[in-house]
């Protein structure tokens, strides 16, 4: 098995490096951070380390009216909807964006390379008439040499011209192999999306959990309070 990169206390000491710089704690962020790592395994341990500083503090209440309890109830039941419209609305945001960038990026790509096709064509057609220019000038050449300078003259244009064009389609190489090169970011910084967008519906659902208990212990403590009161209540009697 592949030895661990970084340690835990390496990764929560980043974490709170960040923290403290008033930085969100990513896996990316952590990974810079530190300087390398599994951004999965970096999100992992710092998400370990915040479930294990919540504690929970067992403190006296004072049982609530009956109204009261129903308003926190109905509260917590609209912002876990709420939270988890906002996760939902934030993903599909996230991948429609990447998406349509990717799609103007591919479509870019291949009406660009439509048009490099056609300059190649037509590149490629001046390239066969200055080669039968050439051929031409050659054979004009040995039938007429009094005109031998006239067509060594012609013969360097059709061969400056013919490195120009040659030249022409070396750039157009490169400019579609970098639209290329986009549209591979494209389709990464989709996936990391996705990522992200997964990453924030587990931290809502983690939410709802804790809402939940939350309510349930509540609940169990206001029980425990009403019985403790009608058995001091007999016992006075």
């Amino acid at each position: 098995m592949r030895p661990v990169e970084f340690t835990s206390k390496e990764i929560i000491q980043a974490g709170q490096e960040l923290r403290a710089a008033g930085r969100n704690v990513t896996s990316f962020a952590l990974r810079q951070k530190i300087g390398g790592g599994n951004p999965s395994r970096l999100m992992q341990v710092w998400d370990d380390h915040l479930k294990s500083q919540v504690i929970a503090k067992a403190e006296p209440i004072a049982e609530l009216p009956v109204e009261v309890a129903e308003e926190v109830t109905a509260v917590n039941k609209a912002l876990a909807e709420r939270l988890m419209e906002m996760a939902v609305e934030i993903n599909n945001k996230a991948v429609k964006a990447a998406e349509r960038r990717v799609a103007d990026v591919i479509r870019s790509t291949r009406e660009y390379r439509e048009q490099a096709e056609c300059e190649l064509a037509d590149a490629s057609q001046t390239v066969e008439e200055l080669e039968t220019k050439l051929d031409e000038a050659k054979a004009t050449a040995e039938g007429l040499e009094h005109r031998l300078g006239e067509a060594q003259t012609n013969h360097q244009g059709q061969a400056v011209e013919l490195a120009q064009v040659h030249e022409r389609l070396t750039l157009i190489e490169a400019e579609r192999n970098r639209y290329e090169q986009q549209a591979e970011q494209m389709r990464n910084e989709r996936e990391t999306a996705r990522e992200d967008a997964a990453r924030l519906r587990g931290l809502v659902e983690g939410l709802q959990t804790q809402v939940k208990d939350l309510m349930q212990t509540l609940g169990v403590r206001q029980h425990t309070e009403g019985d403790s009161s009608q058995t001091m209540l007999s016992e006075k009697k």
